[in-house]
């Protein structure tokens, strides 16, 4: 964790998490990965990508994932995207027929997610690293105490504001919106995972897109420009 710089406006919501045992161990574990030579995506300094584009007062909808691409060049820190010039990843290629299905916006030929993060739309993953071609080779190392801290602190606020959850991993964190109970303040979507193994087992025809638009106009927050 030494390579990552907390952003400010996540500070006070995450300094517990990272205080944890759970974190401090996961930065040990992480040290001694690379110092072995394994190969660990995203690079460093760019794992905590999704907080720094999307300050948390300005969060109106977070899109959970399971963990990054372990390709190589793939992962940049944010759920799903991909840089510039990298090919389109199939989970993302299936993201974008559901967004023509929904919103009838033209699949984009980039697969960078950008424009999203910094319209408010917290691209995170329920952990936030892995081991170069190896899905899921870094879930149950201690990730799960930062981004659940982050996903409660989102929820915490109090302003509307809808969660996606894609996947069963995700769908592990509707237990960290606490403010759900409350107020009824949020709207939480689920679905099967974008990936080809799944997307046809109900993320195709669940109109997220749509349906987040709907959720945040009416409760008096600006849309989302869906558009890449």
């Amino acid at each position: 964790m030494a390579a990552e710089t907390i952003p400010e406006s996540w500070r006070a919501a995450l300094e517990p998490a990272l205080a944890s045992p759970e974190a401090r161990k996961l930065g040990g574990w992480l040290k001694a990965e690379e110092a072995a030579g394994k190969q660990v995506y995203p690079p460093r300094g760019t794992r905590l990508a999704a907080l720094a584009l999307t300050p948390l007062d300005d969060v109106r909808c977070v899109i959970l994932g399971q963990d990054p691409y372990h390709g190589a060049g793939q992962a940049h820190g944010l759920a799903f995207s991909v840089q510039d010039g990298v090919r389109v990843p199939p989970s993302l290629v299936n993201i974008y027929k559901e967004l023509e299905s929904d919103l009838g916006l033209p699949r984009p030929a980039t697969g960078n997610l950008a424009k999203w993060a910094e319209q408010g739309v917290l691209l995170l993953n329920n952990t936030l690293t892995v081991e170069a071609g190896l899905a899921g080779s870094h879930a149950g190392r201690g990730w799960d105490a930062i981004t659940d801290a982050a996903v409660a602190a989102v929820a915490e606020r109090g302003v509307p504001t809808v969660f996606i959850l894609w996947g069963s991993h995700a769908k592990k964190k509707a237990s960290r919106i606490p403010a759900l109970g409350r107020s009824h303040a949020h709207l939480v979507l689920t679905s099967a995972h974008p990936s080809p193994l799944s997307a046809h087992n109900g993320f195709f025809g669940s109109r997220p897109f749509s349906q987040t638009n709907s959720f945040l106009e009416a409760h008096g927050r600006k849309p989302i420009d869906w558009s890449v």
